[in-house]
């Protein structure tokens, strides 16, 4: 039985998470969290974590995953209805009873799942056979083993027109066949002799299609040969809805229990590539645009999802649209980031040409959305006070699109800073360098640097170093534990980061940002990993050698520890904003350069 969506939100708002698994488990408080011993699997470090406010729980060992109807469900040896049932009791309301069209529709939806089911079986057997040695050369070619085959159900639509009518017929009625997208009837037509239904797939290599819980509900077909369209998917059905489904999100949702994150790619064959390679979050869109259902599901598997795009125009398009689509749905900790695949790979072809760490290394290139929407804006000319007024208000039309005005106010801030640095503090670089001597000959004047913003960039490269390298979280545990930064918001992070490890067995970067994530820090992650932050310190940036990272950070660290910091940028200040000259810079430039950092120019880490 089914129940409808609001009244099961409705038993989950009314239930404490918490209060039901308290129990069983032994819980205490960290933050907004719960932790505790996992009652799933034996250990004596809890990494069981109950989040009340999101309703779930998960086991950073054994990956178990769920809300209170699942937990109820696997400690109770309860079914889905029972467990909702005791619940209800629970709460104090009534469990719904279906309706007659409720209970009619789910009696049909039994049939129609038997039938695709069914028809899925036989494409499978039809790839075996005789009259699937083709599409069986065609994903040899495209590097498929027989068990990736057998795990993904492909199967092959035989090239005529009535092989699965007549597979299934005397199984299931016609109607039925037709309710479920495996057969169609010509156009315009009634039922007659004139308009004898036919397969909806025929010569098609057969891609089947889960939905959430894993069970086949439609499926999208590959033509063999040079046929159009080149790929077909099933019509919308009582089971399927295109807008709703991502290709391979139940097992990308296993595997996000276990660490959460998700991969956006293009087709079927990217899916099944980038499991094949290990990266099993990965899904698809139905040849379609992201839609909002599809951006809530990915949430569910991950913060941050990431969104793969060719670099063509092409590509640049399917970004925008899948930007403008997600502009109003942000919310605080839940964005997008797109990585650009290299020209001519598609996320297939490139594990399987360079392996997996080459799509690692397109993923960690991946870029927030809000710098993507920057880039989108300012690639085309902007050399005039009008075209500048109209990127403002281009910028500005989107940032409206954000409905959460906490997110809204942090995008408005971002363009507000980044619109300045790049026209108008540069035209009063230029202003200033007018009225002054040309620099000597082989010599290149500093760009000036506001001492505030440089202060604050001090300490966000601190908190940078931790979150691309976390092996310092070990070994600088007590001075980070000591440390006290001057910015409010950056030192909650660091006291968060700090409580990290405890929760977080084998905990590297990627594990700590999806861990911030999920407290609520995605946006100010962001922020300091951005190339505006890490130009101030090169030995924070990811891929920097661990001895150059550790050096890098005893400097920063010795800096604070002194107290130094407050009272040399002050004095820096001081003598910066009342002569901003080379002789000046110079003179404070070692300040961050002897103390581990780069000024920005040179781009390198420490010396």
């Amino acid at each position: 039985m089914s129940f409808p969506p609001r009244f099961l939100d409705e038993l989950r708002g009314r239930i404490s998470l918490a209060e039901v698994i308290g129990r069983r488990v032994k819980l205490l408080r960290r933050g907004r969290e719960f932790i505790g011993l996992c009652p799933f699997h034996n250990e004596k470090t809890p990494s069981f974590s109950v989040v009340e406010d999101k309703d779930f729980y998960h086991c950073f060992g054994c990956g178990a995953h769920g809300d209170v109807i699942s937990f109820v469900m696997q400690t109770e040896g309860m079914d889905f209805l029972q467990a909702v049932e005791d619940l209800a009791r629970r709460a104090g309301i009534e469990v719904p009873k279906p309706t007659r069209e409720e209970h009619d529709r789910a009696v049909r939806n039994v049939d129609l799942h038997g039938a695709v089911e069914a028809a899925c079986a036989f494409f499978e057997t039809s790839l075996q056979a005789a009259e699937g040695r083709e599409a069986r050369l065609y994903l040899e070619r495209r590097g498929l083993d027989a068990a990736t085959i057998r795990r993904f159900r492909l199967g092959v639509a035989p090239d005529r027109r009535d092989a699965l009518k007549r597979a299934l017929a005397g199984r299931y009625p016609e109607p039925l066949l037709i309710e479920a997208g495996l057969l169609r009837r010509p156009e315009g037509r009634a039922p007659g002799i004139d308009s004898e239904t036919y397969d909806y797939f025929r010569g098609r290599i057969i891609f089947p299609i889960g939905d959430r819980q894993g069970r086949i509900i439609a499926f999208g077909g590959r033509v063999l040969g040079d046929g159009q369209p080149k790929y077909l998917n099933s019509p919308d059905t009582p089971l399927f809805e295109k807008g709703r489904v991502l290709y391979g999100w139940a097992e990308a949702r296993a595997a996000a229990a276990r660490a959460p994150a998700a991969i956006v790619v293009e087709g079927y064959m990217d899916v099944i590539g980038l499991h094949r390679a290990g990266f099993a979050t990965a899904v698809a869109p139905l040849g379609t645009a992201l839609t909002e259902a599809q951006l809530e599901a990915l949430w569910r598997l991950a913060p941050e999802p990431v969104l793969c795009f060719d670099g063509d125009a092409a590509g640049q398009r399917a970004a925008a649209r899948a930007l403008d689509r997600a502009l109003p749905l942000l919310q605080p900790g839940l964005s997008l980031r797109f990585a650009t695949l290299p020209e001519g790979e598609d996320p297939d072809t490139l594990v399987l040409r360079h392996g997996a760490a080459a799509m690692q290394e397109v993923l960690d290139r991946a870029l927030p959305l809000v710098e993507v929407m920057w880039a989108l804006e300012t690639s085309r000319n902007l050399d005039t006070p009008e075209r500048r007024a109209a990127l403002q208000k281009r910028l500005d039309d989107r940032v409206r699109l954000i409905a959460d005005r906490s997110v809204q106010g942090q995008y408005r801030e971002f363009v507000r800073d980044r619109f300045d640095a790049a026209f108008v503090r540069r035209r009063e670089r230029m202003a200033k360098g007018s009225l002054r001597n040309r620099p000597r000959p082989g010599r290149e004047r500093a760009p000036p640097i506001d001492p505030k913003v440089l202060a604050l960039r001090l300490q966000q490269v601190v908190v940078a170093a931790i979150l691309n390298h976390p092996f310092l979280l070990s070994e600088f545990e007590e001075e980070i534990a000591h440390l006290e930064l001057p910015v409010r918001d950056l030192d909650r992070l660091r006291c968060v980061i700090l409580e990290a490890p405890a929760r977080l067995p084998e905990l590297d970067a990627e594990r700590l940002r999806l861990h911030l994530g999920e407290h609520g820090f995605a946006g100010a992650v962001n922020e300091i990993l951005s190339p505006h932050v890490l130009s101030h310190g090169g030995f924070a940036r990811a891929g920097t050698d661990a001895e150059a990272v550790r050096t890098g950070f005893r400097h920063v660290m010795a800096l604070f520890q002194r107290g130094a910091l407050t009272t040399q940028v002050k004095q820096a200040e001081r003598e910066l904003a009342s002569d901003m000259t080379d002789e000046t810079w110079a003179r404070h430039q070692p300040l961050f350069e002897d103390k581990g950092y780069d000024d920005g120019a040179s781009g390198g880490g420490t010396r």
